[in-house]
C-alpha cells in the first residue's frame, strides 16, 4: 500500500468518523479521534454487515481493499453513542 493510499484511507475514515460523531451528537476531539472512530466504525459496520447478511451500500475500493462507507458511518455512530453513554455515565455530579 502506497503513502497516497494510506492518506486516502485516513481521509475517508476521518470523514466517516466525523459524520458518525455528528449523528450521535457527541464530539470527542479533533481529526485524529475522528480517524480512530472512523476505523473502529468500519470494523463494527463490517461485522454488522456480515453477521446479519446486510446488503453492501456505497463502497470505495482503495488498494484492493473495500471500504464500506455507509456501514462505517453506522458503526461510527454506534461506537460514538456507546462511548458517550459510558463517559457521560462515569462523570459525578458535584
Amino acid at each position: 500500500m502506497s503513502l497516497i493510499e494510506i492518506i486516502l484511507l485516513l481521509i475517508i475514515a476521518a470523514i466517516c468518523g466525523g459524520i458518525g460523531q455528528s449523528i450521535a451528537g457527541y464530539s470527542f476531539g479533533g481529526c485524529i479521534v475522528s480517524i480512530v472512530v472512523g476505523f473502529i466504525g468500519a470494523i463494527i459496520g463490517q461485522w454488522l454487515m456480515s453477521k446479519f447478511n446486510l446488503p453492501e451500500f456505497f463502497t470505495l475500493s482503495v488498494a484492493g481493499k473495500d471500504f464500506h462507507v455507509v456501514w462505517a458511518i453506522i458503526g461510527a455512530t454506534i461506537f460514538s453513542v456507546l462511548v458517550g453513554i459510558i463517559t457521560r455515565g462515569s462523570k459525578k455530579n458535584n
